[in-house]
C-alpha cells in the first residue's frame, strides 16, 4: 500500500507535467487501452473471462471509474497537481459513509465521524484559499479544479462501495480492472474529442509518461489494488491512505515548484488527519485497548491476556 500510495501520488504529478504536449484527458484514455490490451492478454493466459451475472455491477463500477478520471482531467488543467491529489484522496472519506450505510461490517465509530467532521473542515480551509488569489481569476480557475477534483473523489469513493457491496466483491481482480479501463476507455475518448483535448505532439518524455502511466499505474498498480480489496476491509486499506496526498504535496512542491499556499497546507493536514482517523480507527483501538490490558496488568499483578504471555 506504501508503494502504491507513492505510485498514484505521481500518477497525478506526471499527468501536469507532460500536460504541455498531450493533454491529460487523452494520455489517460490512451494508457487505458494499452493496460486494457496488457489486462486481456493475462486473462487469457489465465483462462480467465467476463462473467455475465456481473455485467451490471461492472458497467457501474467502470462508468464510475471513467467519470473519475474526466474530473480529474479536467481539474489538473485548472489547478496544481498537489492540490488535486489531496482533493481527490478524500475519497476514502465518502467510501466510510457509503459502506456504513451498505455494510454491518463497515460501520463508523465515534473516533471516525470526528474524522470525518475533521477532513471537512480541512476541506473547507482548503477551499477558503488566500484572500488575494481567491479576488484574482486564476484563484477561481483554481477553486473550480479542486471542486472538480473533489467531485473525482467522491466517483471514487463510490466506486470502492459498488466493487464491495456488489457480486465484484467476489470477482477475480483481473475482472474488476477491466470493467474500469473499459468504462474509462469509452467514457474519456469522445469526451476528449468533444472537448478539443484531443492534441499529443510525440516524443521520447511523452512515451516514457505513457510508459510510466499505462503499465505502472493503470496495470500494475490498479489490479494490485483491485486484488487487495479482496482481501481486507477497505478501513484497512484506507490507513495508508493519506500518504498518498502528502506525497502529493511534498513531490508536487519539488518536482514542479508549485507555490502551496498557508490556508492549502492547514486544510491539508486537517484532511490527513481525518482519514488517517476514519481509515486508521481499528488499528488506533486495538492498540489503545491492549496499552489498558497491559496497564491493568501491572496495576493488580495479574499477567497480561495475551496468550504469548501466559505462555512465556
Amino acid at each position: 500500500m506504501t508503494l502504491l500510495c507513492l505510485t498514484w501520488s505521481l500518477q497525478q504529478i506526471s499527468l501536469k507535467a507532460i500536460a504541455p504536449q498531450i493533454s491529460p484527458m487523452l494520455m489517460v484514455a490512451i494508457r487505458s487501452a494499452v493496460a486494457l490490451v496488457l489486462l486481456i492478454g493475462l486473462m487469457q493466459q489465465r483462462g480467465e473471462g467476463l462473467a455475465r451475472h456481473r455485467w451490471k455491477p461492472g458497467a457501474w463500477a467502470g462508468a464510475l471509474f471513467g467519470l473519475e478520471y474526466v474530473l480529474v482531467s479536467q481539474a489538473l488543467q485548472l489547478t496544481h497537481a498537489s492540490h488535486v491529489v489531496v482533493f481527490l484522496y478524500t475519497a476514502p472519506i465518502f467510501a466510510a459513509l457509503g459502506l456504513h450505510a451498505r455494510l454491518p461490517s463497515e460501520r463508523l465509530g465515534l473516533v471516525q465521524w470526528a474524522g470525518i467532521g475533521l477532513a471537512f473542515a480541512g476541506i473547507a480551509a482548503a477551499f477558503l484559499g488566500e484572500p488575494s488569489s481567491v479576488a484574482s481569476g486564476a484563484g477561481g480557475r483554481a477553486m473550480l479544479g479542486d471542486a472538480l477534483a473533489l467531485l473525482a473523489g467522491v466517483a471514487w469513493g463510490a466506486t470502492t462501495v459498488t466493487i464491495r457491496c456488489s457480486t465484484l466483491a467476489a470477482a477475480p481482480p483481473t475482472e474488476t480492472l477491466s470493467y474500469q479501463l473499459l468504462g474509462a476507455l469509452v467514457l474519456l475518448v469522445p469526451v476528449a474529442w468533444l472537448t478539443g483535448q484531443w492534441h499529443i505532439e510525440w516524443s521520447h518524455a511523452v512515451m516514457a509518461h505513457l510508459g510510466f502511466q499505462s503499465v505502472i499505474v493503470s496495470f500494475a498498480s490498479f489490479l494490485t489494488w483491485c486484488w487487495l480489496l479482496r482481501r481486507y476491509l477497505a478501513s484497512q486499506l484506507g490507513v495508508f491512505s493519506f500518504l498518498t496526498p502528502l506525497f502529493g504535496v511534498v513531490l508536487g512542491a519539488w518536482l514542479l515548484q508549485e507555490r502551496l499556499e498557508g490556508s492549502f497546507i492547514v486544510g491539508s493536514a486537517f484532511v490527513l488527519v481525518g482519514i488517517g482517523l476514519v481509515s486508521g480507527h481499528a488499528a488506533l483501538s486495538k492498540r489503545l485497548a491492549s496499552a489498558a490490558d497491559r496497564d491493568t496488568g501491572n496495576r493488580d499483578g495479574r499477567p497480561h491476556s495475551d496468550p504469548k504471555v501466559k505462555i512465556r
